[in-house]
C-alpha cells in the first residue's frame, strides 16, 4: 500500500524520480515474499529484512515530509492541490507504517508473542483488561495494532489501547507528534493555499 501512496506524492517531495523509491520497495517487497513465502514460526534473517524495508519507508516517509514543508514555505502559491494530496498521502503513510512498528514491537514480535504468549505487553488492549469481552486466548492482530495507530495519529494521543512500556510510549508520541505535523501545519497551510 505505501508502494502505491508514494506514487502518488508530488515530484517535489519524492526522493530522486516519483518511480525510484516505489521501485527499490518493490524490488525489496518482492525478495521479502520470495524468501518468506509463509508465517514465520522462528527468527530469523526474515525479520531484520521486514524491519529493515519497513524501516527504509519510514525514513522515505520523513524525508518526504519535510520535502513537503521546504515546498509549502518556499513556493507555497504553486500546486496547491497536488500538495494537499501528498499531505493526506503522507498522513496514510504514516498511520500504515506505524502500525507495522506497533506489530513489530509488541512482545518482540508477532513470533515472539506465538513463542511465547505470556510475555509483558508493551500494549495493554480493552479485550486485556476486560477478558469477559473476548474469546478465550485472545490476542491482537495486524489489525488491531493497525486501528491502534489509527485512532492514534487521528486523536494525537493514545484512545483504547495504552502504552505499557517506555518504547511504546515514545514511538506512540512521536507518531503522534508526526500526524500532528502533517495535518496540523502541512495539510492546514495547503488549505490555506487552495482559498487563496
Amino acid at each position: 500500500m505505501a508502494i502505491l501512496l508514494n506514487l502518488a506524492l508530488a515530484p517535489s517531495v519524492s526522493i530522486g524520480p516519483t518511480w525510484l523509491l516505489p521501485s527499490v520497495e518493490g524490488a525489496l517487497l518482492v525478495v521479502l515474499i520470495i524468501v518468506a513465502p509463509r508465517r514465520a514460526t522462528a527468527h530469523s534473517r526474515v525479520r531484520r529484512l521486514t524491519l529493515g524495508l519497513t524501516g527504509l519507508v519510514t525514513l522515505a516517509t520523513v524525508v518526504s515530509v519535510g520535502l513537503l514543508v521546504h515546498e509549502l514555505v518556499q513556493k507555497g502559491q504553486s500546486h496547491g492541490e497536488r500538495l494537499l494530496l501528498s499531505g493526506a498521502v503522507l498522513w496514510v503513510n504514516n498511520v500504515l507504517l506505524f502500525g507495522i512498528w506497533f506489530w513489530e514491537m509488541d512482545r518482540g514480535g508477532p513470533v515472539e508473542r506465538f513463542l511465547e504468549p505470556h510475555t509483558l505487553p508493551d500494549f495493554q488492549y480493552p479485550q486485556m483488561e476486560n477478558p469477559e469481552y473476548a474469546h478465550p486466548n485472545w490476542r491482537p492482530g495486524f489489525l488491531d495494532y493497525l486501528y491502534t495507530s489509527l485512532t492514534n495519529a487521528t486523536a494525537f494521543s493514545p484512545t483504547d489501547t495504552m502504552p505499557l512500556t517506555p518504547t511504546a510510549k515514545i514511538v506512540m508520541a512521536t507518531q503522534s507528534l508526526t500526524a500532528l505535523l502533517t495535518i496540523g501545519l502541512i495539510v492546514a497551510r495547503a488549505v490555506n493555499i487552495l482559498g487563496t
